[in-house]
């Protein structure tokens, strides 16, 4: 049964962006992207270096509007529309409650991070890797 709705989440790396390519190009239903920020406070976030700052809290939040915009014009250039959000969390469990909440029944995702360094392409891929092993619809990994 083809969905009727897909969830991509975007981190910003070409495979994501690929992601989204693919959804586009594959599905012709509804089609909602979804950037999390990962709150500047956790021990995750940002390689848990620093310290929280408003100044990076509002720099990441901009870096995710930027991201679901520009996602909004790939599709706006190939006819097409998406749907956008932002959420603040735990990637992998707020794009799972996405999933429960939203009525989603696909989840197009990239497979990593891309080329960042090791330990942001180990963390990233565990995101894809938790939302595979614990979604309840069908994943699509692209890679």
């Amino acid at each position: 049964m083809a969905p009727t709705h897909v969830l991509v989440p975007l981190d910003g790396s070409p495979l994501a962006d690929e992601a989204l390519t693919y959804a586009l190009e594959t599905f012709d239903c509804r089609i909602t992207v979804l950037n999390v920020v990962a709150p500047i406070d956790t021990g995750m976030s940002e390689g848990g270096l620093l310290e929280p700052d408003a100044d990076r809290q509002e720099a990441a939040d901009e870096r995710a509007a930027n991201l679901v915009d520009r996602a909004s014009q790939q599709a706006n250039e190939v006819g097409r529309q998406v749907e956008t959000t932002v959420e603040t969390g735990d990637p992998a469990e707020t794009i799972l409650g996405y999933v429960e909440e939203a009525d989603v029944d696909q989840v197009v995702m990239g497979g990593h991070g891309g080329t960042r360094n090791e330990i942001a392409r180990r963390l990233l891929g565990t995101v894809a890797t938790a939302v595979v092993s614990e979604a309840p619809v069908t994943v699509t990994v692209v890679r």
